[in-house]
């Protein structure tokens, strides 16, 4: 399995890369803008992704819906502090298949990379 985590933050990044860890996903790219990660989407096959809403340079919903436009159908995960309903609904409309507000724990990111990802390892 071959994750790839998109966040300006490195903190962030690392936090989540050792949540991906404890379900079983050893191979994460890291991207720390949206235009960095419409470029490593463009050059390799992802089998999730894990995307913040707020970035330099391109937002994640930019981002997500650039990915979804390139024809790529691989599961997002928005991870983001964007927590009204409104942000929720339009990442779900732009095509995120789920949602994880910060702080969130490595288990309430366990569960959403299982919910779209059911065949990975159980935490």
């Amino acid at each position: 399995m071959k994750a790839l985590v998109v966040d300006d933050s490195l903190t962030i990044r690392r936090i989540v890369i050792k949540a991906l860890n404890l379900v079983g996903i050893k191979d994460a790219t890291e991207a720390g803008d949206g235009a960095e990660a419409v470029s490593a989407v463009n050059d390799n096959d992802f089998d999730v992704i894990l995307l913040d809403w707020n970035m330099p340079k391109m937002s994640g919903i930019d981002t997500l819906i650039a990915i979804r436009q390139a024809g790529k159908k691989t599961p997002v995960i928005m991870v983001t502090t964007e927590a009204e309903k409104s942000r929720v609904i339009e990442a779900i409309k732009s095509g995120a298949n789920e949602y994880l507000i910060k702080p969130f724990s490595p288990d309430q990111l366990a569960e959403k990379v299982k919910s779209v990802l059911p065949a990975v390892a159980p935490s």
